[in-house]
Order: structure tokens, then C-alpha cells, then sequence
């Protein structure tokens, strides 16, 4: 172990010295929010209160539109299991498995709170999770989004569920109609917004600080996030945030109109087309009462991570009420987007290869694919998975970064680059690097939960460390946990320096990518030009 990631561990070993090594439960506190009384879990000196209703199911005539209201209740609501995740087809493999069964009733949060002061006034800085699974899978339940050790640390943590796949994002004339001048289409939205207003309403009870409300999230979370900035909507329901590999640009999720004229793609087509598919091709009310009657497996149709490259399914989509823009670095470019503070980054290895020849991994840079291959494979080594996996994740999540650093540098706020590079001990010998997603158990210190028996004293050190600066950014809007490098914001041609969480402990440098990610922006650039015109 390097002498950094020494005095990182003594930090973090300082910083959770109070922590018993078994915590024992204690008596349940019970907390009035506004549909009524719910009971946690008290575990050591963390409260967990679980499975709360933030809005009313979302099925029968409520599939499809926005959020309602969650209906009042009687007596005490236990808060000790897991509402049930969003209907979907779980992906196999997945590092995040689902800990309950998905199902369409599934507006759900969670709050994690420290146990000695869940009660109004305490005012303790507030996280609100968001996670990623490409809107088509993901949930709440997952042990690595666990938020107990927030709350150990002081933070009153939330989690909730969104609508995935079609049941979140699901346009058709049908339901235009119906929505009148109402918000369509972008459901799953729609319940991130409702949760939010939650938060807003109702997190003092647990004694949190509604005004001082952090998202964050990871993937298509880290997307929502960029969503959140972005839309009228959304104002005045958090304070910062905190996006991980959530792109900005156009090329990681295509971003239709919720209609559009001719053959170009929107989300009204991928309804219609949906609808066809299963004998449904009236676009009225009798259309949309069958589309409602269908079963929830028929409307999952087998999508997930691995087949969502549907022409059935939309996806988010420019509705012109959540969402106005087809990318968050167009907005950020036009001076929109709200003033906070922001952590915005990528992992190491982030990105996704899809296969092809070297050549066509290189087709994008046209004239300068041969500086591409040189900065991309800088030992030669001629590996279309490596250099494809490189290249997809500057154009994908690593470059669209950046470019959002530099845009939202202009702000009064301050915004914060960075970039997770560490890798497991355990996991060195088969990744290359650090892939999509793999931050995640280390900024909610749950490596425990993801490694198991395999973890190691210096993979413990990185997750307190990395948890340190999202616990230190959520509680004063600068990440600057003590004892633990300085971190400086980043600032557009000044200082453009980031925060690398690698085997070195936490190190404040200039990009050593940076020349990758210049021919990235170019390319970017220039298609962003093209279809402009």
C-alpha cells in the first residue's frame, strides 16, 4: 500500500471510529409524514424507514399518466421491507441485482436518517439517490445503494423508485390527447420530480434540511440529474448535484421528440408501433383503454439492457415540459441549467464496445484516425476491444463530462471534475481498468456488500475515502473532507484539474487524457454541427 493510501486509511479509520463493529436493533421510531404514521428500523445508530408510498400505484387507468397522489393510511405503516422495484426484465449479471421482485405498484422511497435525530429541526443535510440501469432496469433495492453509512456519517439519505421501460417513458396520440396541455411521455420523469416534491414536504419529519437537498446519481441516474438541472420543473427542489458517467450528449441515448413529422423518429411512433405489434391500432380512447388492459409482462416485452435497441421503445424524449433540449450540454451551452454547485465525472474505463473492425472504431475521426490510434493505443498493442472500449468511453460518458465542467465553470457555483479509477484488488487481473458503474459500492462505502470475502483493507480505504468527499459535498456544497486532499474547483481554461480516485489515494492533477478527449470534442463537435445543419 502506497504512503497516500496509508494516511487515507488512518483517515477514514478516524472518521468512523464511533461506528460499533456489531450494531444491535433497537426500539422502532415511528415519524408522521403526510399520508400518515410509519415505523423504521433502528440499527446501531442508523434509523431506516422503508417502502413509504410516495405516490399511488401506477396501475389500471394510472398507468401512464403522471404521478397521484399516495393515499392516506390508518394506524402505523411498518417501514421494514422494500417496496417492491418498477416492472421489468432484470438483466442477468447485473452488479446491482434487485433485492425484491419488480411489479407495476412501485412508488417507493427509502430513508436512511441517523437514529439520534429523526425528528423535526435537526436539519441534517439530505441525499437523494437516483439510480441508473439504462431507464429500462434498476431499483432501489439493491444491496450497494444500502444507505446506512450516509446516515452513520450524518446524512439523512433517500432513495426511490422511477418507472423503467415503457411503463416511464411511453408516448402515443392516444395518451397526447388526454394530456391536453399536460406534461406525456416522460413518466419515469415525472415520478423523479414527484419524489423530489416528497423530499420537500416531508424529509424535516426525519429530521433533514429540505433546503439542503443533494441529488445524485449514476448512469442513467446521472442522467436524470442532468434532467433535473435543466428543467423548469425541477426548480427549487434541491440544492446541488452530483452526476456519474451521465453523458450530456446526444450519442449515449438518443433523445426523440415526443413527436415529429415524416420519417423521423419520435416518441409517438415507437408507440404506435409498440401498439401494432399487439393488434392495437386505434390511436384513440378504445386504442389506449387496450393498451391499458394489456399485462404487465406484454408491456415489459422482453426489454431490458441487453435489447433495448427497439424501435418499439423511446425512451426519454424532448416533451417541451420536462425536457426542452435533446442534450444537457446544448442547454448548458445556451446558459440554462440551474446555478448549484456540481460533481460531475466518469470512471476509468467507462463505456461500452458494441464490436467492429479497428477500422471502423476509428471511421469517427475520419483524418486524424491515425493521432486517434496513437493516443488510444499508446503501447501499440493493435486490440480492437481495448481501443474500441477506450474510444467509447470518451465519446460516451468521459468527454461529455469534461464538456460539462467546462460549461457549467461559468456559473457562481462552483463545479467539481472527476474521475474513479480505482480498481479492487480482487477484480486486477480481469479488468483493464475501471468499468461503468463500479464507483458506486465505493462512494456508498458497501464494498463489503459487492466484494464480499474478497475485499481488502486497501479497497476499504478507497470507499471511506471516496465516501468522505460526497459525505463533505452534500453537507457544505464543497467536497473537503478532513484530512483528505483538496479538491479545487475546476475552472474552463484556467484550471482544469480534476480529482483521480485511484491506487494512489485521491490526487488533484491535470487530465493525463486530456489529448484523448481534445479528438473526442472535435468529432463531437463536428457531428453536433452536422445535424444542425
Amino acid at each position: 500500500m502506497s504512503k497516500m493510501m496509508k494516511r487515507v486509511a488512518v483517515a477514514a479509520l478516524l472518521l468512523t471510529a464511533a461506528v460499533p463493529a456489531f450494531a444491535a436493533e433497537t426500539a422502532a421510531p415511528v415519524v408522521q409524514v403526510e399520508q400518515g404514521r410509519v415505523s423504521g428500523v433502528v440499527t446501531g445508530d442508523v434509523a431506516a424507514f422503508k417502502g413509504i408510498p410516495f405516490a399511488a400505484p401506477p396501475v389500471g387507468s394510472l398507468r401512464w399518466r403522471p404521478p397521484q397522489p399516495a393515499a392516506a393510511w390508518a394506524g402505523v405503516r411498518s417501514g421494514a421491507e422494500y417496496g417492491a422495484d418498477c416492472m421489468q426484465k432484470p438483466l442477468p449479471g447485473d452488479a446491482a441485482p434487485l433485492g425484491v421482485a419488480p411489479a407495476e405498484d412501485c412508488l417507493y422511497l427509502n430513508v436512511w436518517a441517523p437514529a439520534d435525530t429523526v425528528k423535526p429541526g435537526a436539519k441534517r443535510p439530505v441525499m437523494v439517490w437516483i439510480y441508473g440501469g439504462g431507464f429500462v432496469n434498476g431499483g432501489s433495492s439493491p444491496a450497494v445503494y444500502d444507505g446506512s453509512n450516509f446516515a452513520r456519517d450524518g446524512v439523512v439519505l433517500v432513495s426511490f423508485n422511477y418507472r423503467v421501460g415503457r411503463f416511464g417513458f411511453f408516448a402515443h396520440p392516444a395518451l397526447s390527447a388526454e394530456a391536453g396541455q399536460g406534461p406525456t411521455g416522460n413518466f419515469g420523469y415525472l415520478d423523479q420530480l414527484a419524489a423530489l416534491q416528497w423530499v420537500k414536504r416531508n424529509i424535516a419529519a426525519f429530521g433533514g434540511d429540505p433546503d439542503n437537498v443533494t441529488v445524485f446519481g449514476e448512469s442513467a441516474g446521472g442522467i436524470s440529474v442532468h434532467m433535473l438541472l435543466t428543467s423548469p420543473l425541477a426548480k427549487g427542489l434541491f440544492n446541488r448535484g452530483i452526476i456519474q458517467s451521465g453523458a450530456g450528449r446526444d450519442r449515449i441515448l438518443p433523445t426523440p421528440p415526443l413527436r415529429a413529422e415524416g420519417d423521423a423518429p419520435s416518441g409517438e411512433k415507437a408507440g404506435v408501433a409498440y401498439a401494432a405489434q399487439h393488434g392495437i391500432s386505434d390511436t384513440g380512447a378504445a386504442g389506449l383503454a387496450a393498451l391499458r388492459a394489456l399485462p404487465a409482462d406484454t408491456v415489459v416485452d422482453g426489454l431490458n439492457m441487453a435489447t433495448m435497441n427497439t424501435p418499439t421503445y423511446s425512451g426519454p424524449m424532448v416533451d417541451g415540459a420536462v425536457v426542452r433540449r435533446s442534450s444537457a450540454v446544448a442547454a448548458y451551452a445556451a446558459g440554462e441549467g440551474a446555478d448549484v454547485p456540481v460533481m460531475v465525472g466518469a470512471t476509468g474505463a467507462d463505456g461500452f464496445f458494441f464490436g467492429g473492425s479497428l477500422d471502423d472504431v476509428l471511421a469517427p475521426f475520419g483524418a486524424d484516425k491515425d493521432k486517434a490510434l496513437a493516443l488510444f493505443d499508446p503501447d501499440g498493442s493493435r486490440d480492437v476491444k481495448l481501443i474500441g472500449h477506450r474510444v467509447a468511453g470518451a465519446f460516451m460518458f468521459i468527454e461529455p463530462a469534461r464538456e460539462t465542467a467546462r460549461l457549467l465553470s461559468a456559473h457562481k457555483s462552483p463545479v467539481y471534475l472527476f474521475r474513479y479509477s480505482y480498481v479492487a484488488e480482487s477484480m486486477r487481473k480481469e479488468w483493464w481498468g475501471t468499468p461503468h458503474a463500479t464507483e458506486i459500492p465505493f462512494v456508498f462505502d458497501t464494498v463489503k456488500a459487492r466484494y464480499g470475502d474478497a475485499l481488502t483493507v486497501a479497497d476499504a480505504a478507497a470507499a471511506k475515502a471516496a465516501h468522505a468527499y460526497w459525505v463533505a459535498f452534500a453537507k457544505t456544497g464543497k467536497p473537503e473532507p478532513q484530512g483528505l486532499p483538496a479538491w479545487t474547483p475546476f475552472k474552463a481554461g484556467q484550471d482544469e484539474r480534476l480529482m483521480d480516485f485511484g491506487t494512489k489515494g485521491p490526487v488533484l492533477e491535470v487530465d493525463p487524457m486530456k489529448d484523448r478527449l481534445d479528438l473526442a470534442q472535435k468529432v463531437a463537435e463536428q457531428r453536433t454541427k452536422a445535424a444542425s445543419n
